[in-house]
């Protein structure tokens, strides 16, 4: 057995609205031994993700909840300290699901090597990982983006945000990001947004209407809220919504007052014949090829850019996540674990 303990962010209640801190708990135990099959691994690297809102409620949903008393689950960059595993040997990096935690095991399954030449190996975690496929998937598959069309995204300096709005602009669309005012500069002069949205805008509803002169055809819905309302009335006849999520709803406690728009909505889907489809980015797992093919080819090529939010200490988790559900980050927010 290795010496020294395995440190954890436990999950220690459910949040009633946004998250306290007093819904994690620090806990140490032994550091685990791999079994037959199976392998030591010690995170590097940890992914915060909106996603991980949802699975603290009991409300059923498409992953499992997470357990009271148990370490939070996130994917990681983690490298192999033992194996029992005929494919894996001790130094290998691997994008896993490791945890809020220094040490994990498991049996191979899902674990993808990484090549530390080829990118830096916390582009696992966002651009070439998840969030890069969520915005590459959802975007070409339910949003399918033509020439010349129109495209608006909220949370564009989202790691999922950025990389559709960026996809966009590669297949010859006009992209529109939403995001907060300290972000807007770098959405327009490094990431070549066409347009760029204060997010709280008191004149929101004219500032898009202004900057889609043409309507909107593809709406890749990140937040719901007043954004949503904005996008609504300005969607084409044929407009494309791929929803990913609802951040701004992650923290309600019940619905939200006013009237009931879901006729107005209904009609709005008829009228116009909008698509509008849900997706988890594991229904398209036979595309991670493609995915690792075309992003990984667009960021050699310098075509598309990313950002990282990078926190240090597993200790500052709790802390990481619920500034990300504010959206005080920058970028993809990665917690660094360990040297």
């Amino acid at each position: 057995m290795l010496d020294g303990k395995n440190r954890q962010i436990i999950f220690a209640s459910r949040p009633e609205g946004e998250p306290v801190p007093t819904n994690f708990a620090y806990a140490e135990s032994a550091i685990p031994e791999p079994g037959e099959g199976q392998v030591l691994l010690r995170n590097r690297y940890l992914s915060l993700d909106p996603y991980m809102r949802g699975r603290m409620s009991v409300a059923k949903s498409y992953a499992k909840g997470f357990e009271i008393g148990a370490p939070l689950g996130g994917g990681t960059v983690s490298e192999v300290i033992r194996s029992h595993h005929p494919k894996l040997a001790p130094g290998d990096l691997v994008s896993a699901f490791g945890g809020w935690q220094d040490y994990a095991v498991a049996n191979g399954e899902g674990l993808i090597k990484i090549d530390p030449t080829a990118a830096p190996v916390t582009t696992a975690l966002g651009v070439l990982g998840m969030p890069g496929m969520t915005a590459y998937t959802g975007l070409l598959n339910i949003g399918q983006p033509k020439a010349g069309e129109t495209l608006v995204v909220a949370a564009a300096a989202g790691p999922v945000g950025a990389t559709v709005g960026q996809i966009a602009r590669i297949k010859g669309c006009r992209a529109v990001g939403i995001a907060g005012a300290d972000k807007l500069a770098y959405l327009k002069d490094e990431l070549g947004f066409d347009a760029v949205i204060d997010r709280r805008s008191p004149q929101l509803a004219d500032d898009l209407r202004a900057a889609c002169p043409d309507g909107i055809d593809i709406y890749f819905e990140n937040v719901g809220g007043a954004v949503r309302d904005a996008v609504l009335p300005l969607l084409n006849d044929f407009a494309r919504i791929p929803l990913c999520g609802l951040v701004a709803h992650y923290n309600d406690t019940r619905v939200p007052d006013g009237p009931d728009r879901l006729p107005q909505l209904m009609r709005m889907i008829l009228t116009k014949r909008l698509r509008i489809q849900g997706f988890i980015v594991s229904d398209f797992n036979a595309q991670y090829g493609d995915f690792l093919r075309d992003v990984g080819g667009w960021l050699r090529e310098g075509r598309i850019k990313y950002r990282e939010h990078v926190v240090d200490g597993l200790e500052k988790a709790p802390e990481a996540f619920v500034g990300m559900l504010r959206g005080d980050n920058f970028g993809k927010v990665v917690v660094r674990v360990g040297e």
